[in-house]
């Protein structure tokens, strides 16, 4: 394999092989992996399997996922409900092209039938017929900081959610289990608010220009110091909106000639950048190490295809912490494959940095790992630190790469300077650099808030996804006519949620996604979980089958033993 001028800039790590203790098994589509043996009395329902094999002794803790199957009944009713309004879907629009029914979707003129058409029929299907029925559960507006409660703006609709109009008055005291507000800085009062404010008198809310023009402040330099210093790296880089640093940085790593290995759950920004790069893209099956390394072996051997030339580079792009999901990445056995094969890695830590870890740097501090075998860090600011933007790391020479190639450094205007201090405060807060002990309060809250609602909604029966430490709590709904339903039910006990259906996720894995937040206290989480039970039993949603361990004193031994 070739290196060109560019992948020297990314890594020089030699390459090493790692031995795996087990034995290979097959691939499967969907999901759930324990690195740790559990005890032989612990029986387990039958789940979806896509992670395939594992090396168990690269991680110095329990590992532990659950991604219980769907159960073939509720499958096949999730089919039929969707079946069901397509039939009627199409009797509506049957109903709307003879002018029997309104049509409130914008159409073709009758003059410009002739031209090319700007509304494809068929792709509007779904929202027309589909989505419009349950859009009251979505963009209710938010009037205060959505912190561990906010106030929504109360509206009503006349005509089946086509329009809404807003009376004016504010639902006040909803608990918000939806925003991601990790840490729970999303406050109007305390140290941040202060310092941005001080920073608003003093700059201005904005910059008007770029980096690297007039739009260069003292701040901006701070920020980036302390962003390297909290990551552990050589240097870094921000950026005033964190789906262009996706998007418009990895075009600048990779292109023409170079492979991207995508991860198949990757956020639409990491997706975008791949396809702006013009690299090969293949894509491995979520999490599945034994899915990235087949690939890896594939364009070791084969190369580019026709010309069989070695690729210039290869890329892995994989996410900390997958937000629809709930699972956190195979890090130290995606570095094992990296370095074996020589490729690069770049790591989006969206939701993971400040999250995860003891000391709230990510899901390279989760597994205790050495930042440098990361070759581009990037995360973003607007939840856990509850700012704007996003920033990469990495070694000093492609900090300075980028400076001078990246199209969001050269054409995007600045970070508005109060958004920058924002991020300073809560960064020095979380560091403990602020003189208190609140940072580390508030990483510990989170991690214990995530682990009770984890263990009491899969002791109520519901089927939940993702890592046992991960703060994103996927909830599956399946049917669709229950995503409205829960967010309604929600809503009407005091309650803020996402629901998520069709086509973010699988046709038959609606879900409602929880976010725990630092802010909640376990009064708040008793009454969520309350509420949830009651709406649970209303809406038939309980469908795990997973059986419940004994209540023994050897079991209760084995579960200390676990969690520590």
């Amino acid at each position: 394999m070739t290196e060109s001028s560019t992948n020297k800039l990314l890594n020089g790590d030699a390459c090493h092989r790692t031995s795996s203790g087990r034995k290979s098994s097959k691939n499967g589509f969907v999901k759930n992996h324990c690195s740790l043996q559990l005890p032989q009395n612990y029986s387990r329902p039958r789940e979806k399997n896509q992670n395939g094999t594992h090396n168990s002794s690269l991680y110095k803790k329990p590992f532990l996922e659950s991604f219980e199957e769907t159960p073939l009944l509720v499958a096949v009713f999730t089919y039929m409900s969707y079946g069901i309004l397509t039939i009627f879907g199409y009797f509506r629009d049957f109903l709307r092209h003879w002018n029997i029914e309104k049509c409130n979707m914008a159409q073709e003129r009758e003059e410009q039938k002739d031209f090319v058409p700007l509304y494809q029929d068929f792709e509007n299907f779904y929202n027309r017929n589909l989505y419009i029925r349950i859009r009251d559960t979505w963009n209710i507006p938010v009037c205060c900081p959505p912190g561990a409660t906010m106030d929504l703006g109360e509206r009503l609709t006349f005509d089946y959610n086509w329009t809404f109009k807003y009376t004016g008055k504010v639902m006040k005291g909803i608990i918000n289990i939806g925003s991601y507000n990790y840490l729970g800085f999303a406050e109007n009062t305390g140290a941040c608010n202060i310092a941005d404010v001080a920073t608003t008198q003093k700059y201005g809310v904005g910059v008007s220009s770029t980096r690297c023009e007039m739009g260069n402040l003292d701040i901006h330099g701070e920020l980036e110091t302390l962003v390297a210093r909290f990551l552990g790296v050589e240097s870094a880089m921000t950026f005033g909106m964190g789906f262009a640093t996706n998007s418009m940085n990895i075009p600048a790593l990779t292109g023409k000639g170079c492979l991207i290995l995508s991860d198949e759950l990757n956020h639409a920004s990491l997706v975008l950048g791949a396809r702006l790069s013009g690299s090969t893209i293949r894509v491995f099956k979520h999490n599945n190490m034994q899915s990235l390394e087949k690939l890896l072996r594939d364009a070791i051997v084969h190369g580019q295809p026709r010309t069989h030339r070695p690729w210039k580079k290869i890329l892995i792009l994989v996410e900390g912490i997958y937000s629809m999901e709930g699972s956190i990445v195979r890090l130290p056995e995606v570095i094992a494959l990296k370095k074996r094969y020589k490729a690069y890695l770049y790591l989006d830590e969206a939701h993971s940095i400040g999250a995860l870890g003891p000391k709230g740097r990510g899901v390279v501090d989760y597994f205790g790992l050495d930042p440098k075998d990361v070759d581009i860090m990037m995360g973003t600011f607007t939840k856990s630190f509850n700012g704007a933007g996003g920033y990469i790391g990495g070694k000093k020479e492609l900090i300075d790469y980028l400076r001078c190639h990246s199209h969001s450094a050269l054409y995007a205007t600045s970070m508005s300077p109060p958004v920058a201090r924002q991020i300073i405060t809560a960064m020095r807060i979380i560091m403990g650099e602020d003189g208190t002990t609140q940072g580390a309060h508030r990483l510990r809250q989170l991690s214990e808030n995530t682990a009770y609602f984890r263990r009491k909604l899969s002791d109520m029966g519901f089927i939940i996804y993702g890592n046992k430490d991960s703060p994103v709590v996927p909830m599956m709904l399946y049917m669709p006519a229950k995503i409205g339903a829960f967010g309604r039910e929600m809503l009407k006990r005091n309650i803020g949620i996402v629901a998520v259906g069709f086509p973010a996720t699988p046709i038959t894995e609606s879900r409602a996604r929880f976010c725990i937040s630092a802010a909640h206290t376990r009064e708040v989480l008793d009454q969520v979980l309350e509420v949830i039970d009651e709406v649970g039993d209303l809406l038939s949603l309980k469908y795990s089958r997973r059986q419940k361990p004994r209540p023994s004193l050897g079991w209760m031994a084995e579960e200390s033993h676990l969690q520590d």
